[in-house]
Parts: structure tokens; sequence; C-alpha cells
């Protein structure tokens, strides 16, 4: 039988008033039930001034055994909120965003959510308005679509003032927000990943077709071309661009335009393909079928990022990265600095934690048909003369093709 909520809460009181401060987690585990229903316990006898409620704690309001005087004020009770920031209409975005939600509830710290649209350079007014409202601490996602709107936003994001945790975002190496705790994907691991399954099914020849208009998706471009080029399983290997509006400034006239990958894997060989994210991945699958390209018989397909690879008619393999996993982490090392800033404790070094992302594999991958055939042919290719061998590689429009 569930216990009485007024005898739970008298049972809580007991407790604090008996040892002093006591985390929430630690509230709730004694007395078996969940953190968020334990924190609601302790919000409401905060409400009745029976205790107060601290950064994840719940401490007495009499004095504590031994001390004379009543404590000093909590420096974290009451305070303002974490200002968390993403962009608009990004659903990988708002996984990592659940993540760190539950993290800051079962902590007792409120957030004031801020959606940053579109337009380069819409951070910053939002931060400094969070900041004007009080905000203590500052969790972040730019957007950033180009590398100049990323490098524009580094010097005036390291001097934020408040602890500040980077998520989802890898800053340059020396730059100013070198210096800032920063909690993010091992997209090169992720690359890694379907790579190997690839040439593990047989498959010789591989395209990436991706996004341009974010850090991860410049990531994946460059440790795609790097893990294919020296991979001695991949002959030949192409870039292009997945979608037109996936490119850092749709309306500019030299914007790279995307790729037929019917198109491409006829004229390259290639018997399979990378795609990001999953929305343009799902269509570009649509493509091939409408183009009498069978998945995964004539072409194997992964997808990058996982929100919706398994809801297509034919579940996509998709390499998926730990979203919900990286927002707990931003925020528990948030609060981490939170924590030490209230407790005024020495500043401790710059953290940046990268979490390995993992291979799903659905119906959308399999061994090429005659694959051991094709693997006799790829010998035979290293023979070739390279005008051959770039007869063979080379991809359609808009793509970028290197044979081996």
């Amino acid at each position: 039988m569930r216990e009485p909520v007024d005898l739970r809460r008298q049972r809580i009181l007991a407790v604090v008033r008996s040892r002093g401060a006591t985390r929430v987690s630690d509230l709730a585990a004694e007395l078996a039930v969940s953190v968020v229903t334990l924190r609601r316990d302790v919000e409401e006898l905060a409400r009745e001034g029976k205790l107060r409620r601290g950064h994840g704690v719940a401490r007495p309001v009499l004095p504590e055994p031994g001390r004379r005087t009543a404590p000093a004020p909590d420096p974290t009770a009451d305070e303002g909120p974490v200002a968390v920031v993403v962009p608009e209409r990004h659903s990988y975005l708002y996984e990592t965003l659940h993540g760190a939600r539950s993290a800051f509830e079962e902590a007792g710290v409120r957030i004031a959510l801020h959606i940053a649209p579109a337009a380069p350079g819409a951070e910053q007014p939002l931060v400094e308005r969070a900041l004007a409202d009080g905000a203590r601490g500052l969790l972040i996602a730019p957007r950033w679509r180009s590398r100049a709107t990323e490098e524009a936003d580094y010097a005036w994001l390291a001097r934020v003032g408040v602890p500040t945790v980077v998520m989802e975002r890898r800053p340059r190496r020396g730059s100013a927000l070198h210096a800032v705790d920063a909690v993010c994907t091992d997209h090169w691991y992720g690359v890694h990943l379907a790579v190997e399954h690839l040439t593990g099914l047989g498959h010789r020849r591989v395209v990436l077709a991706a996004r341009d208009d974010s850090p991860t998706a410049r990531t994946l471009r460059a440790a795609f071309a790097e893990i294919a080029a020296d991979h001695p399983h991949v002959d030949a290997w192409a870039v292009a661009l997945s979608s037109p509006g996936a490119v850092p400034d749709p309306a500019a006239p030299t914007a790279e335009q995307p790729v037929d990958l019917p198109s491409l894997l006829g004229e390259s060989g290639a018997t399979a393909a990378v795609l990001h994210g999953d929305v343009d991945a799902l269509m570009l699958v649509q493509a091939l079928r409408d183009a009498g390209i069978r998945v995964p018989e004539d072409c194997s397909v992964i997808a990058y990022d996982d929100v919706v690879a398994a809801l297509g008619s034919t579940p996509l393999t998709a390499v998926s990265p730990p979203k919900a996993d990286i927002g707990r982490a931003a925020a528990e090392l948030l609060l981490r600095r939170l924590g030490r800033v209230a407790d005024g404790g020495a500043a401790e070094p710059v953290r940046r934690v990268e979490l390995l992302p993992e291979l799903k594999v659905r119906g959308s991958t399999s061994a090429p048909r005659g694959a051991e055939a094709q693997g006799q042919s790829g010998a035979e290719d290293e023979g070739q003369s390279g005008a051959e061998a770039e007869g063979q590689g080379r991809g359609a429009a808009g793509a970028t093709s290197v044979p081996r």
C-alpha cells in the first residue's frame, strides 16, 4: 500500500532535522519514491516554511544539532533559473533537451528555455536577456550554420560571466571558447561505425550524402573523407549534399547544389550510402525507390541521427548518438559548476566530455549482390591505371568523388 503523503512528508522532516542537509536523491531512495515525487514534497514543505530547499538538497529551518544560531542563508535557495538556449525546429537537440530537463528537475533547479530563430547571431540577445532576468547558469547549443557565424560567437560566449556549458558542439581548438565546458557526441566514431558496418557486409564503394549547415554536418563530412580515404576496404567514395536547404546560406548564388543520389550511385558504382540527417535520409530513400533502386537489395543505407530513422517504410539502420545522455551530462556538468560557486570552492579544470554513439542495425543494410565477386573485382581494380580508376569512381555534379 502506498504511504500517505502526509506521513511521508513527516518522515522527510524528521530525517532532515536529525541529519541536517540531505540530498533529495538519497531521500527518494530511502523512502522508496521517485526523485520527482520527493522533490515535490520538498517544494511543498519549503513553501510551508518547514524546511529549506537548496541545490538538490533539503535543509532544516531550525538550527542543526550542536548549533546555537540559525544556519546562514542557502546561496542556492530561490535563486534564478538556468537559461537553456536551443535552435528552433531542431528535433535532434530537443531530444538532448529532455535529458537535460530531467537532471535539472531532479536537482530542483528551474529552467528558462529560450528558442533561437534561424537568423545568424540570434543567440546573443537571448542570452543577454536571460542574464538580465537573473539566470545563474547557461546551457547552450548554438545553431552555427556556418563557420563564420560560429567564430563570431566565440568571443562574447566566452565572457558570459556565469557557469556555461556548450552542448553538442565542439568549439575550434585554440579559440576563445576552447576553455569553456562542452559535452558532445564523438561523431568521428559514429562515421567509423557506419563505414565498418558497410565494409563488413562487403560494400567497397560508399557515398555520404550529408548536410553542410551545422557543426555536426561539417564534422561528419570531414570524418567520412578521412576514414574512407584511409580504409583498406573502400575502393571509391564520394561526398554530396543531401538536400537544397542544407547549406549555410540557401539564398547564396554559389550554394552547393544537392546531388541526384540515384545518378551518383549509378555513375560511381556505389552500393551503399550514409545519409545525414534522418528526414533527408528518408526522402533520399524515397527517391531511390522512385528510380527503381531497392533498399537494401540494390543499395544499403545508414541514416545518421536516429530521431525518426526507425519509422520509415523500411526501418533504417542508423548511427544513434546518445542524445538524452548528452543533455543529462551537460546539465550535470553545469550543476557541478553551480554547486562549486555556491560553496565557494576552488575552480576546477574545464571539461570537454565526449560520449560515443552506437549503431542500430535495422532493415536497410545487407550484403551487396555478388559481394564475393565484387571483392575480386575490387582487387583487380587496384592493378588498373589511375585514369581507368578515376573513370569508374567519378560522381555526379555537386559531389566530391575519390577513387582509391
